[in-house]
């Protein structure tokens, strides 16, 4: 039996006041227990209204969200207490130290444990007793992921949660996603960084001027994504018939080295790799950026 989405969003739109046009336009989608939701769009799209809906700090203008099976505007104070919310524009006080600031947020919504505030202060090498505006926006972000996972609730609504953290720091927030996702926590994560969604998501939703466009599994945008090969032959490359693969381009060509790109299904490149003897191959991660770029390239699809 299928469990009881964590998020829906129920033909949800929103107008605003003085707008001829939508800002969000009959948007549907569920995000199961457990499940990682990257929302992608370009800005404007409509990705921060939605977000805003499901927290209450706007009103849909028509259909409806619900959170934990909660309605968002009529239960919202519920609601709330099931989310950990990191915004995307981040606005600290920055008079207080950051141990001062996770006590105020953890008056407002308690924490698990004292401990495991410990825990993430020390996983993210964060400074408490510092103030958070002698802090960098790095730093300073390191305590909003902080006060929105300290509570570990069951529903993690993420506004560019990456911002200004380097890269170790982003490797450590992308084991914290994979916790809460085993733990049954569901996620819902804005971002542009195709590598991030790559990495930690399930499903993608791409959204275009106000409008769920197309929901994909990552695996489903990966086989569709372009793959980048480096081969080298024991003998000359097989110009000839690579030349006539569908979907492959030629980068860069010697006598026995090829790099190309291959878009869409492989076996024809592999069928041509099995009656030539290779030495070498090494593949690239699949580019999700160009397969994300094509669904605003034309906009009357």
């Amino acid at each position: 039996m299928q469990e009881t989405p964590r998020i829906t969003l129920n033909k949800l739109s929103k107008k605003y006041t003085g707008s001829p046009v939508y800002a969000l336009k009959n948007v549907s989608l569920n995000i199961q227990p457990g499940e990682v939701y990257g929302f992608l769009g370009p800005n404007g799209a409509g990705k921060s209204t939605a977000i805003r809906i499901l927290l209450n700090f706007l009103q849909p203008t028509e259909g409806g969200a619900t959170v934990c099976n909660l309605d968002v505007v009529d239960d919202s104070i519920e609601v709330k207490r099931n989310i950990g919310y990191l915004s995307g524009d981040l606005s600290l006080y920055l008079k207080m130290t950051g141990e001062q600031y996770l006590k105020y947020m953890g008056e407002l919504q308690p924490a698990t444990s004292k401990a495991y505030i410990d825990e993430l202060i020390k996983r993210f090498k964060a400074e408490p007793k510092k103030k958070l505006g002698q802090l960098s926006r790095g730093n300073r972000q390191k305590f909003g992921i902080i006060q929105a996972f300290m509570h570990q609730p069951k529903v993690l609504i993420l506004d560019e949660p990456t911002s200004g953290l380097d890269p170790l720091m982003q490797d450590e927030f992308y084991k914290l996603i994979q916790e809460a996702k085993n733990k049954g926590s569901s996620v819902f994560i804005s971002s542009h960084i195709m590598s991030e969604v790559q990495r930690i998501c399930d499903r993608v939703g791409i959204i275009r001027d106000g409008k769920l466009i197309s929901e994909l599994s990552i695996a489903e945008m990966e086989g569709k994504a372009s793959h980048t090969f480096d081969i080298t032959f024991k003998d000359k490359v097989p110009k000839k018939e690579l030349s006539f693969l569908k979907g492959c381009k030629i980068l860069s060509i010697s006598q026995n080295d090829v790099s190309l790109v291959m878009q869409g299904r492989l076996s024809s490149l592999f069928a041509i790799l099995a009656n030539n003897e290779v030495i070498k191959i090494n593949l690239g991660s699949a580019d999700l950026d160009n397969e994300f770029l094509q669904f605003y390239k034309n906009k009357d699809k």
